[in-house]
């Protein structure tokens, strides 16, 4: 069988190659098992490379080779070629190659619970809700016209009063005023339209009906039923990866506070300072989503937290460094372009040093 479907290929800071480059493999197990992945190497899928890294997937009994995606990789095809047992991709194209072709492919699982894909406009033309894309041309992706038409069949819209025209990836159109709006991920492109010097506005697909997930995990009908043991051990490992990489920023500061709280206050007092982010508070970047929502959350954590103890004598802080050189930093900006990129945001156009950032925790820590 073969598949005759696009793939996203814009890559907005870091990119790699396309080659399917698999990671290395750890201790070796009973069962050779291959994960295509939906994008490159990025923090996107910072949950599979932790599971790798802590052997979760090898305490299942998988000896786990990951294949990074890319602009010109199929995970559909990957699956279907026999090179992995399971692919993430995005449902558009997962349910077109079912309708349309017959591929007997099965979604078990999904890693965006809420589709991040919606539509991009600019603050000086906006467009915030479904009704105000009639009259109006919007770029979309060839594998998204489907969600675009469901979107406009969901609210009443007859989709000959949109304009649509195909989307490369590229919000370049939209800043010069070439066309109203574009298809694309709200978490990375409004902040490069910034980077051009306009200001962009966005709504969800998921919040005006079409309820889709992103990055589903799929297999062919084949794998499901012979390998159905390996997949739930699949399953099992990635979700205890994705818990712990949440646990490591979010659930470690409130298991902390919770445990030193009352000892500070039999003191008479005392000081915490959680480590946050801007990642996630003033921009944000595409593929960070768990590394996001937990980093918020401690912001979210010290203001509560300031608010119930700071009357009786606990001051509690959050710093939020800008980019800071450390092994997440170098593999997601693998290029000089996107070094410059990122360091080019900063006052002092370099990224930071874990001995700043100690500093300055150790400062606020003083009386």
């Amino acid at each position: 069988m073969t598949l005759t479907l696009g793939r996203r290929g814009f890559l907005q800071t870091a990119t790699m190659a396309g080659a399917a480059l698999a990671l290395p493999r750890m201790a070796r197990a009973a069962t050779p098992f291959a994960m295509q992945a939906a994008w490159i190497n990025d923090a996107e899928f910072a949950g599979y490379f932790l599971g790798l890294d802590k052997g979760y997937y090898a305490e299942e009994g998988l000896e786990l080779t990951y294949l990074p995606g890319g602009p010109d990789v199929i995970p559909e095809s990957t699956i279907i070629a026999g090179r992995a047992d399971l692919a993430l991709t995005t449902p558009d194209t997962t349910i077109r190659a079912i309708t349309e072709q017959g591929a007997k492919f099965k979604i078990i699982g999904a890693q965006y619970q809420k589709n991040p894909i919606g539509v991009v406009s600019l603050k000086k033309n906006p467009i915030n809700a479904p009704a105000d894309l009639v009259g109006k041309t919007i770029a979309v992706p060839p594998v998204n016209i489907v969600t675009i038409e469901a979107l406009l069949a969901l609210n009443g819209i007859d989709k000959a009063q949109v304009n649509i025209v195909p989307y490369a990836y590229d919000p370049t159109p939209l800043v010069k005023g070439e066309i109203d709006a574009s298809l694309d991920f709200t978490t990375n492109v409004p902040f490069t339209i910034g980077q051009l010097g306009e200001e962009a506005r966005s709504f969800l697909l998921y919040d005006h009906g079409v309820t889709l997930y992103n990055d589903t995990v799929v297999v062919t009908e084949e794998t499901l039923a012979s390998k159905r043991k390996e997949l739930v051990a699949w399953l099992r490992a990635s979700r205890k990866g994705w818990t712990e990489a949440l646990a490591t920023n979010l659930t470690s500061g409130f298991l902390g506070a919770k445990h030193q709280i009352p000892a500070m206050l039999k003191a008479g007092g005392g000081s915490i300072v959680f480590t946050s982010t801007f990642v996630g508070h003033t921009i944000g970047f595409p593929g960070v989503a768990a590394y996001a929502a937990s980093k918020a959350g401690l912001i979210g954590l010290t203001q509560v937290l300031a608010a119930e103890y700071g009357p009786q004598g606990i001051r509690v802080n959050a710093i939020l460094p800008g980019a800071v050189d450390t092994p997440m930093y170098r593999a997601v900006h693998t290029t000089k372009e996107a070094v410059d990129g990122i360091n080019n945001m900063h006052a002092l156009k370099r990224a930071a040093t874990k001995g700043i950032a100690t500093s300055a925790r150790t400062g606020m820590l003083r009386p």
